[in-house]
């Protein structure tokens, strides 16, 4: 059965999994600004700032349930940063802290990028390549920020488990014991906290 901690976790992985299929669709617009040695040609660039550009100017409806979803990881945070446990405070505590990088970037790079994409107001000391380039690393970024909080949200699932796991063995060993050397009492609370 799911426990109150499990449904904010579902909250948290949820919405960093559906950013992260965002910023996959990029990928390939992002690729060859990035990773590849080859020369940007002209078309290249041409179809690249046309895609920020088609982002940009999406319907506002789409930008709304985006920055919905973002509230809701954070405010899953907040929730189970409530009264934390060790392994929240730890675990929980650096995934708000990756994940809020992530919001950092996207407000600061990439919707200043789109922006400057969108006007074509690149200025004369960042030349056109360079933009796109900026806005395709922010991508880069927020996606390798937001895989560490799935890892480190999968990191505390995992250690709760085997914490689980040893407070059972300790109680199947107590039952099984004549002289323990954990109480009863001592057992049932941290059996409590998990």
């Amino acid at each position: 059965m799911l426990g109150a901690a499990s449904f904010w976790t579902y909250l948290i992985v949820c919405p960093t999994s559906f950013i992260l299929g965002i910023l996959f669709t990029n990928w390939s617009y992002d690729f060859p600004l990035l990773w590849t040695s080859k020369r940007l040609t002209p078309e290249m660039i041409k179809a690249i700032e046309a895609h920020y550009v088609m982002l940009y100017d999406s319907p506002p409806l789409i930008g709304r349930v985006l920055h919905a979803i973002i509230l809701i990881a954070l405010a899953a945070f907040i929730a189970k940063l409530y009264k934390p446990s060790e392994s929240n405070a730890l675990f929980d505590g650096a995934s708000l802290v990756l994940f809020m990088v992530a919001v950092i970037v996207y407000g600061s790079n990439t919707i200043k990028g789109m922006q400057i994409i969108k006007g074509g107001d690149y200025g004369e000391d960042i030349p056109q390549a360079q933009s796109l380039q900026v806005v395709a690393a922010s991508n880069t970024i927020m996606a390798l920020v937001l895989i560490g909080v799935l890892l480190l949200q999968a990191g505390q699932w995992y250690a709760e488990r085997k914490e689980k796991e040893e407070l059972d063995a300790m109680s199947e060993g107590l039952n099984n014991a004549d002289s323990p050397t954990v109480s009863k009492k001592e057992l049932k609370e941290k059996k409590k906290k998990v």
